[in-house]
């Protein structure tokens, strides 16, 4: 992993999301195509949460997140890649994960985002989307058919 001035990616799928806007104070990319980069993902948001000062809760609630996610741009998106970036916005302090993927999109993001929905497997902890967002402060979604998905997730120091 190292830190980018510029955003950086190798995926394909054009998203403004990726863009990360004002306020960065550090931008890496990590690669998502194995259970192994997985595990080094988790350690990375663990230890910029720690460095923000997050509560153990949120720690939890945002490396939990990040699992689930990950876990989905490779089993659902064919792997991919990750945007880790350190946020200041005036007081608050926070944490962003951009995931991207050039996979087959989400055909109906509504029924994605439903609670309980699972396409199957097993591979991931269960949560799906909607569980993913229900553990940060801010979840975004952009996809399109057949193209690939970015998902954007923000949790805010308190």
């Amino acid at each position: 992993m190292s830190d980018r001035s510029a955003p950086y990616t190798t995926v394909r799928y054009v998203s403004p999301l990726l863009e990360p806007g004002a306020g960065v104070t550090s931008h890496s990319v990590m690669p998502l195509t194995t259970d192994e980069q997985v595990v080094a993902l988790r350690r990375v948001v663990r230890e910029r949460a720690i460095e923000l000062k997050l509560s153990l809760v949120d720690q939890t609630k945002l490396v939990t997140a990040a699992s689930e996610l990950s876990r989905n741009t490779i089993k659902y998106g064919g792997g991919g890649e990750v945007h880790v970036v350190c946020l200041a916005d005036g007081f608050r302090h926070g944490v962003r994960l951009a995931f991207a993927d050039d996979g087959p999109g989400i055909a109906d993001l509504g029924l994605a985002l439903t609670d309980g929905y699972t396409t199957g497997g097993g591979l991931g902890l269960g949560l799906g989307l909607s569980g993913a967002k229900r553990l940060v402060d801010e979840f975004e979604i952009d996809t399109e058919h057949g193209e690939g998905t970015v998902v954007v997730i923000v949790k805010w120091k308190r």
